[in-house]
């Protein structure tokens, strides 16, 4: 796509310094594959191609005599059209819906001006949009531009995600770590352990957003093919268009208002949410992690931390990231509880809150593209790790305390607490309870021989399997 220039005060402008959007300045780069998706020339590309696909299927019927079929010589221009629209062609439609007022309908005008040169196309002029009304084009062309950014942009960068988070889990995975539940010292765990439990949720977060099946609907001015049937009224519409929705690999709903209820994208939206939700979260952590010092960030040449402290390097990809996500989760949190809702057999409410649609995709690729940034500069500090280890012995009055109600000891909880709550105790202090336990000499060998570091549970393990 070209850079977008405009004058103003009679002066040539970039759009990069003087856009309204951060998107579409600061981090014009960063979201530039979205634009094929969800610009204005990707919406009316798309329309083109709904329009287009629905003339070839009603001239290829049989039952419907008055169109005859397309040449191959004509089919083979339809989809050149399609496939190679460009800017130019965007541009003119906009020029008649300056004109027209309905950008749907100039649609179908420019349509008749692009094919004047080609009979065929011209005799059946009068069946391009076709019994369609504008929420026919409108809503099966959102549900392929979710469908298409959702595989070629979001589901990808998800993935990448989940695999530099799997990569942390397997390098870490024998790496003991302090917990700290409500930010107190707390059982150990590993550093891995912890990166396969993102990983996990980000598994099944992903799937549940490639499992979500886009519907959209092809059944006229309020959902039940009237126009349709007053011109064929013998003609088996609601079939027809079913396998004309299909074909484009959508889910077709048979019971609509005059628009698709968007029940499928508020599901979409949800999801992608969730994920964001959870990659919040994560980013959070990170950066907790950071402060610890239980992960270094590896410095970057030229970067500067800090205008006037020059040691730092902060933790700006992942506060970039929880900003962007933030962001992106307030637009599909709307975009879900406004867009199932409609006044009637229909009101416009939908129509300007859509084209916010790759809004919030743009801000959710943001913040996964400065999460990757800040996953691929960490890297463990062993050393930090262990320090805060070896000053936490009172962790073991967990595993202490629960062998002696394995065996049987008075009020073994109580006794634990009055020795390590709020203060801590000393390796050599701990020894010396443990000794004095009523407890088979092989228990008391064994709680002996236990550390900190050594109290991890089945870690290695899970981390090992994500």
């Amino acid at each position: 796509m070209l850079k977008l220039l405009y004058i103003y005060k009679g002066v040539l402008m970039s759009s990069n310094l003087t856009a309204l959007s951060p998107l579409d300045g600061r981090y014009a780069a960063k979201i530039e594959p979205l634009r094929s998706h969800f610009s204005e020339f990707g919406l009316i590309r798309n329309r083109v191609r709904v329009e287009i696909e629905w003339l070839k299927a009603l001239a290829a019927e049989n039952g419907l005599k008055e169109i005859a079929p397309f040449s191959s010589a004509t089919i083979a221009e339809l989809d050149r059209m399609v496939s190679a629209f460009a800017e130019a062609d965007a541009e003119a439609v906009k020029r008649i819906e300056a004109r027209t007022n309905h950008d749907v309908k100039a649609v179908e005008y420019w349509l008749v001006e692009r094919f004047a040169g080609n009979a065929e196309i011209i005799r059946a002029a009068r069946f391009i949009h076709f019994a369609c009304t504008s929420e026919d084009i409108n809503n099966l062309s959102h549900a392929l531009m979710l469908r298409d950014a959702r595989a070629l942009n979001l589901l990808p960068l998800i993935g990448s995600l989940i695999e530099k988070f799997r990569r942390l889990a397997h390098e870490h995975a024998a790496l003991p770590m302090l917990s700290r539940t409500h930010g107190q010292t707390a059982t150990p765990t590993t550093l891995g352990k912890e990166m396969a439990n993102i990983t996990a949720r980000l598994l099944r977060a992903r799937d549940r957003i490639a499992a979500v099946s886009l519907t959209a609907k092809f059944n006229g001015a309020v959902g039940n093919y009237n126009a349709h049937l007053a011109a064929y009224p013998n003609f088996d519409w609601e079939s027809f268009n079913r396998r004309f929705v299909e074909s484009f690999g959508i889910e077709f709903n048979p019971h609509t208002i005059q628009i698709e209820p968007h029940d499928a994208m508020a599901e979409l939206f949800d999801a992608i949410a969730r994920t964001n939700t959870i990659l919040i979260d994560a980013n959070r952590d990170l950066w907790q992690y950071i402060s610890l010092g239980y992960f270094k960030q590896q410095p970057k040449a030229g970067e500067i931390g800090s205008s006037t402290m020059p040691h730092k390097i902060n933790p700006i990809d992942f506060e970039n990231a929880e900003g962007n996500l933030g962001l992106a989760n307030a637009l599909l949190r709307h975009l879900s509880e406004k867009l199932p809702i409609s006044r009637l057999q229909r009101d416009l409410t939908d129509s300007t809150v859509l084209r916010n649609m790759g809004v919030a995709f743009g801000y959710s690729i943001l913040a996964y593209d400065s999460c990757l940034r800040g996953l691929g500069k960490l890297e463990a500090d062993p050393k930090r790790l262990a320090e805060d280890l070896d000053a936490a012995w009172e962790v073991l009055a967990e595993p202490v305390q629960t062998v002696m109600r394995r065996y049987g000891i008075e009020n073994p909880y109580e006794q634990l607490k009055e020795l390590t709550r709020g203060k801590g105790i000393e390796r050599d202090a701990l020894h010396a309870f443990i000794r004095g336990l009523a407890i088979p000499e092989a228990e008391k060998t064994r709680l002996l021989a236990m550390t900190p570091s050594s109290y991890i549970g089945k870690a290695v393990e899970l981390a090992g399997r994500i």
